[in-house]
């Protein structure tokens, strides 16, 4: 993990003394942490730390110098390594078993040391190879490392030369070729040769490459499953681009493009008129869709789309408690339903239909147009999470509030039931 994604680092606020009392500080846990957040010069000393674990944190550490990191992972200028965690607490060899039994055991699983601290080692190099500060020439030597860990994670690299893509697009381990095929790096070239590439997640992978050509996407939405999704080559497509995917022979390109919420009007219309229902199941939820549309689509369509044509936020009450009275009941729009904020006193109906969804319960129970009666009897509910909406309803009336926030300070007798707060 690199210390951007961690949130925000508290070393470099610490005032030098207190810098210098963590990076002496006994416990290597501690030099560790201060290594992960450290300013460029505090990063480059501890990096000479013995300790490997202290190096691992350094290597992640997106502040260290450049040059520190490929040392880091080069080994030139650097003396060995002389303890991990590993060897901190088992003797050597030692390999720590994925099943281990110890309840009070800290190490990871997998981790082993025969006196080269070989998995921290490896998770330096990781660590390195990952952070975006690290010279993209000393991370290509991993190219033909035997880790497909590191492999992968150099396949990872935006910053990755044309060779070392080529390489790599024909690595024997398919995650290494599907971490590949998301990298916005490759060249126009290896777009046809990954969406021929069976290997696992190879061809999903590369339908989320933000920069996959358009043909090379419906090649691949006609042979793997990628489902609704917004794709983020389809998210920025330009306004000729959306209008060809409008009329694309592919129904997976109109279901992909039926994703986006920015369409304008006559195409999102077109989208809802359309005759494969996973298009019209994506476009369903779109702002804007009159109710003449909507309901075109479940006439159209049926129970396919009633799940979705209820998560519009434009549907009608009138409309809504025709989708709960549905019979047989369809769970999902059952649970659209209950959050939607139309379902107000018309719609009542449909709400308390809700109610008698296991999953729509809890989100039903919440909803402000539940008479107070009803949202009171919630409150003795089995379910907690029902239990919880309920008292959170506006709807709740304000004696039954009193009495729950009089209970809650004074705390529950011995015979108590949740139902005494209620008399």
């Amino acid at each position: 993990m690199s210390s951007a994604e961690r949130g925000s680092p508290p070393a470099p606020h610490c005032p030098p003394d207190v810098v210098e009392r963590l990076a002496a500080d006994s416990d290597v846990r501690v030099v560790a942490e201060l290594a992960l957040w450290a300013a460029p010069e505090v990063a480059a000393r501890l990096a000479h730390v013995p300790h490997a674990e202290v190096r691992r944190a350094v290597a992640a550490n997106e502040a260290a110098p450049p040059a520190v990191l490929t040392m880091l992972l080069t080994g030139e200028g650097l003396l060995a390594a002389r303890k991990c965690l590993v060897c901190d607490r088992e003797p050597t060899p030692f390999v720590h078993r994925r099943d281990c039994p110890r309840r009070d055991c800290l190490l990871p699983p997998g981790a082993a040391c025969d006196g080269s601290h070989q998995s921290t080692v490896h998770a330096m190099q990781q660590a390195a190879i990952l952070n975006p500060a690290t010279p993209i020439d000393a991370a290509v030597p991993f190219a033909g490392h035997p880790s497909t860990l590191l492999r992968r994670a150099l396949a990872a690299r935006t910053d990755l030369p044309p060779p070392e893509c080529e390489r790599l697009s024909a690595d024997p381990e398919p995650a290494v070729r599907a971490e590949l095929a998301a990298n916005a790096a490759i060249g126009d070239s290896l777009f046809a040769v990954l969406a021929d590439d069976r290997g696992h997640d190879v061809q999903r992978s590369l339908a989320h490459n933000p920069r996959v050509p358009l043909d090379v996407l419906a090649q691949l939405a006609d042979v793997t499953r990628i489902g609704p999704t917004l794709l983020p080559r389809i998210s920025r497509a330009s306004a000729a681009e959306v209008t060809k995917l409008a009329g694309s022979r592919h129904p997976a390109l109109r279901m992909f493009l039926a994703e986006r919420r920015d369409l304008p009007a006559g195409i999102r219309d077109a989208l809802a008129a359309d005759p494969d229902a996973r298009v019209a199941t994506s476009v369903a939820p779109h702002p804007g869709l009159s109710d003449t549309a909507l309901r075109a689509m479940i006439a159209r369509h049926g129970v396919s789309v009633l799940a979705k044509v209820a998560a519009n936020p434009d549907a009608d009450p009138a409309l809504l408690e025709e989708l709960a009275r549905h019979r047989p009941p369809v769970r999902k729009a059952l649970r659209s339903v209950a959050r939607h904020p139309s379902a107000t006193a018309p719609a009542l109906p449909a709400l308390l239909d809700c109610l008698a969804d296991r999953k729509a319960r809890p989100v039903a129970a919440g909803h402000p147009a539940l008479p107070p009666s009803v949202v009171a009897e919630l409150l003795t509910d089995g379910d907690w999470r029902v239990v919880e909406a309920a008292a959170a309803n506006p709807s709740l009336p304000p004696a039954v509030m009193d009495r729950l926030t009089a209970s809650a300070t004074a705390g529950p007798t011995p015979t108590a039931t949740p139902g005494d707060v209620l008399r």
